[in-house]
């Protein structure tokens, strides 16, 4: 869907969609950091300044023909290349491993988890909190500064000055003869 279709913004609706399912793949897999990492980075920023710019831009889109036989061909070829690579995976035999000395029948996994052994164990983002906030603080920083001079950057890029706005100038309004603010006109003269 985000190659497909002829919106942009859609496009980019998309795109978050994929880098979230991305994320809970790696949530599944037990990198919580990087997955945590992939949404803050990828969603938060990228996928968030692809939307700015696209809705900046303002690109018209003008009935774009699409040839779906062609897409349906290589569509077909790439998933029988996919069905053959995962139809040899299957196929493979073991016994190579065992001329090596690898057994995978009898592996020593234990049978009883000590779960107070796991919870004394740092997990992934307090050992890479602990490393990035000690050895890597230098770096750490610099990264920060850059990200902020980036982000005001941007702001000053996308600041427009409007013509024929009327201004206030306060050296005017300071430098001017306070004898000629005030005049008493005498109506019954006139």
């Amino acid at each position: 869907m985000v190659v497909s279709l002829a919106n942009a913004v859609y496009s980019v609706l998309f795109l978050i969609i994929v880098f979230c399912n991305t994320a809970s793949i790696l949530l599944l897999l037990g990198a919580e950091f990087l997955s945590f990492l992939f949404l803050i980075v990828y969603v938060g920023a990228i996928a968030v300044l692809f939307l700015f710019v696209v809705m900046m831009l303002n690109v018209k889109t003008d009935g774009v023909k699409i040839n779906y036989t062609t897409i349906f061909m290589i569509g077909f070829l790439i998933s029988s290349v996919l069905l053959l690579q995962f139809s040899s995976a299957m196929q493979i035999d073991f016994d190579v491993y065992s001329d090596i000395g690898i057994d995978l029948t009898k592996a020593n996994f234990p049978a009883i988890t000590s779960w107070i052994q796991e919870n004394s164990l740092p997990s992934n983002v307090e050992s890479i909190g602990l490393i990035l906030y000690t050895s890597y603080s230098l770096i750490f920083i610099l990264c920060a500064f850059i990200l902020l001079l980036a982000m005001v950057g941007s702001i000053v890029l996308t600041m427009n000055q409007r013509s024929g706005v009327k201004k206030q100038q306060i050296t005017l309004q300071l430098y001017r003869n306070q004898g000629k603010v005030v005049r008493f006109l005498d109506l019954r003269k006139a």
